[in-house]
């Protein structure tokens, strides 16, 4: 099905305003020691590690895991946070609160074409697994080049690669055909049970549940890395690299997620969880200090990209 980007800039709105009071748990978001130490990983390969910029926009923000980690790791002073969603907006405002930050972060609910702002207003561009939800790239990168100041750069992490998409539907699908005696095994209700429960006595809005039926139709592109040089070359940026990271910490991610992803939460025992999340750091590291840079980055799940306006 080939949707209008008027659909798709719907459908994004519906799923994220919906899944925004869970979304920091559903992706294990933390804004702790573990947080701050991920988002750094990140930001070194891209930016270096004595990057600093005074005023940087984010792009997509969600409910703020990089903005508002790389505030707390020194790397941006103040922060422009937009969002197409106003609920993931309203959970940025809170965590920035509760982390001391409200003088520092401002909100804007946008798309991320057309920004009001005035040519040459930032040092950084940035985001987390966003250009994947954008129907016009090109558009979108001539727009961060505009807002840019000379010397500035964009940074966005976590887009899916096209090959390593690909490879990680395997994982996938294994997990999702174990899953049935992975829940017998440990003692796992099964999630659309209690779903349907938590509908008939109210507990679930038709807002969420008309938000999460659309939750497939939200992801538009998965990406070659020539892709996103493409973009931001022909928008003028210099100095672009693309970086693939994540390999076989994605399968072991994805291969467990297939497995809970229909388990209730409260009922996956502690000891999993503890095996699932030091696996994936595990791996994390392999790939890191092994793979990475050793290997074409089209094969890694993730992409990211970094380049510098002249």
């Amino acid at each position: 099905m080939t949707l209008s980007a008027d659909q798709i800039k719907d459908a994004n709105i519906s799923y994220h305003d919906a899944a925004a009071e869970e979304y920091d748990a559903k992706w294990g978001i933390d804004y702790g020691d573990i947080g701050q130490s991920q988002v750094a990983i990140k930001t070194n390969k891209v930016l270096g590690k004595d990057a600093h910029f005074e005023r940087a926009l984010e792009i997509g923000s969600g409910t703020g895991y990089l903005s508002l980690n790389m505030m707390q790791n020194g790397v941006i002073d103040e922060v422009v946070c937009t969002d197409i969603s106003q609920g993931m907006l309203d959970c940025v405002e809170a965590s920035a609160e509760r982390l001391g930050f409200s003088d520092r972060v401002t909100t804007f609910h946008t798309e991320a074409e057309g920004f009001p702002y005035e040519d040459e207003s930032f040092d950084l561009v940035f985001g987390h697994a966003i250009l994947h939800h954008l129907p016009d790239l090109q558009e979108s990168f001539n727009e961060f080049y505009r807002l840019l100041k000379p010397g500035g750069m964009i940074f966005f992490a976590g887009e899916p690669s096209e090959r390593g998409d690909k490879i990680a539907r395997y994982p996938k699908q294994i997990g999702h055909h174990l899953s049935p005696l992975w829940r017998k095994a440990l003692k796992v209700g099964q999630l659309s049970e209690r779903e349907a429960e938590a509908v008939a006595a109210g507990e679930r809005s038709q807002e969420y549940i008309d938000g999460h039926s659309v939750e497939h139709l939200v992801d538009v592109h998965a990406f070659k890395p020539g892709d996103l040089s493409g973009f931001a070359k022909t928008a003028g940026f210099s100095d672009v690299n693309v970086i693939g990271e994540e390999l076989t910490a994605n399968w072991f991610g994805w291969f467990n997620r297939a497995l809970e992803a229909d388990g209730i939460p409260e009922d996956i025992p502690w000891s999993w969880r503890q095996y699932a999340y030091r696996g994936y750091l595990g791996f994390q590291k392999f790939d890191r200090t092994a793979l990475e840079g050793r290997l074409p980055a089209s094969i890694f799940y993730n992409l990211m990209i970094g380049a510098v306006k002249p």
